[in-house]
């Protein structure tokens, strides 16, 4: 298999990396594409991929082209490609609120498509991903690709109907989760503890807990009150965020974050 990166951002960087280095695709079987050559020479430098200009070089080169441009340019991207033969070929765009019939109509033709949400947390090997193919992309076709996105996280295939809650619940919430950690070490520096060792300390119980959830199974309220002792420092800590609404505001902010995408 051979593929292809349309932009050559942070995200598609990060996929580039975790699919290259997971073994799954040699590094001489990938193309990328940007306007900056600057952007080009890093990828190539840390990657050892082949780079281009052009972004027909890499329709040309590759079965699975990946447009990891930013939302107000994915039309521009499109139009200088589609008019190319996509016969063979599997096209997965990354833009934010872009639906799959925006992205057919935007090609003018019937194409393999796939939808996909990642985010931020790609660059470190774990990333969450959702993708959504049209119905021209065969169930062999779309695990082939779940398997790229399970190189560099997590990934699922879900409705496309779920997408826009997927922007909300992953692909934005690592910026709510930086302001969580962020506002746990202000507490602690408020204190006395330096900011480095603060960063550290909310951070890694951060990652704790989200790896208990993931891995013993049990519902995250369970796991609360394990910590919560009747009378203890941690229920009176978990009362004061209900208090101050910590709850409602993470669903709210969450629910704005999904409305933006649908207006995208």
């Amino acid at each position: 298999m051979k593929i292809g990166f349309i932009g050559t951002g942070n995200m598609g960087s990060a996929m580039m990396g975790g699919i290259i280095s997971s073994g799954m695709v040699a590094a001489e079987d990938v193309m990328a594409s940007d306007i900056f050559q600057a952007a080009l020479d890093r990828v190539s430098e840390e990657f050892d991929v082949k780079t281009s200009t052009n972004n027909r070089d890499v329709v040309d080169f590759a079965d699975v082209i990946f447009l990891a441009v930013k939302p107000q340019f994915l039309a521009h991207a499109i139009d200088g490609i589609k008019d190319m033969d996509y016969s063979n070929k599997l096209v997965v765009s990354i833009a934010a609120g872009q639906s799959l019939s925006k992205l057919a109509e935007l090609f003018g033709k019937e194409l393999k498509l796939i939808r996909v949400m990642p985010n931020t947390p790609a660059l470190v090997g774990e990333g969450m991903s959702a993708l959504s193919p049209n119905n021209l992309v065969s169930d062999d076709e779309a695990k082939d690709v779940l398997k790229l996105f399970e190189s560099f996280g997590k990934a699922e295939i879900i409705p496309e109907k779920l997408q826009d809650a997927v922007v909300g619940i992953s692909g934005s919430s690592p910026a709510y989760v930086f302001m969580f950690i962020e506002a746990l070490a202000d507490g602690a520096v408020a204190e006395g503890m330096p900011r480095s060792q603060a960063y550290k300390f909310a951070a890694q119980a951060v990652l704790g807990s989200a790896k208990m959830v993931l891995e013993t199974g049990e519902h995250p309220g369970v796991l609360k009150d394990q910590v919560c002792s009747p009378g203890g420092t941690t229920i009176e800590a978990v009362a004061t965020l209900e208090a101050l609404g910590f709850r409602n505001a993470v669903i709210e902010a969450e629910r704005v974050c999904i409305d933006k995408s649908r207006q995208l």
